[in-house]
């Protein structure tokens, strides 16, 4: 299967979710990453508020606050995207593609070894990724490659192999997990 068809399978599948199994699977996740080492080390995290079906980020996000550590959440500006820090969780508003966003002007992020909470459509066992098609991740960790980066996601967003170009950027760690199961790559 190509991008466009892995895509279009796990959106299915992600639609077919109801939200008491998005935030249970998403509970098991953010126990899993409190209890990674990326996480223990992480002085600071660029996570992203979750939208549609996405793994529900903003707990785990104010157990970081709570733990001690910086919290950034992108942005889209003229196409770019970029971190700034938050404090307040709650200050959003829809932004680029209606996705959440801080809906003020917050100070840049600037930490470069933070850990980078990755969202994707699909990943596979060696941390290949695919993302919703708009590459705003592989062009941030293009420019910033030192961030340690990890991705959450349900157990069924885990395919056998997906092929890469030369512009994909791997995450190092992938988290899954689902009402059966949870495992980490």
């Amino acid at each position: 299967m190509n991008k466009q068809q892995i895509r279009a399978q796990i959106r299915a599948k992600k639609r077919e979710m109801t939200e008491a199994q998005i935030v249970s699977a998403s509970e098991k996740l953010g126990i899993l990453l409190e209890n990674s080492d990326l996480y223990r080390n992480a002085t600071a995290i660029y996570g992203y508020l979750p939208y549609n079906q996405e793994v529900r980020t903003v707990p785990m996000l104010f157990r970081a606050i709570r733990d001690g550590k910086k919290v950034a959440v992108p942005k889209i500006c003229g196409g770019e995207m970029k971190f700034f820090w938050m404090e307040d969780l709650t200050r959003v508003a829809p932004g680029y593609a209606g996705i959440p966003e801080p809906d003020f002007d917050a100070p840049e992020a600037d930490d470069p070894h933070a850990l980078v909470l990755m969202p994707g459509m699909a990943f596979d066992r060696t941390g290949q990724r695919i993302g919703y098609g708009g590459g705003f991740y592989d062009r941030f960790l293009a420019r910033e490659p030192d961030h340690p980066t990890l991705a959450l996601c349900y157990g069924f967003q885990i395919v056998e192999k997906i092929e890469t170009e030369a512009f994909d950027i791997p995450v190092d760690c992938v988290l899954w997990a689902d009402a059966q199961e949870e495992r980490s790559k």
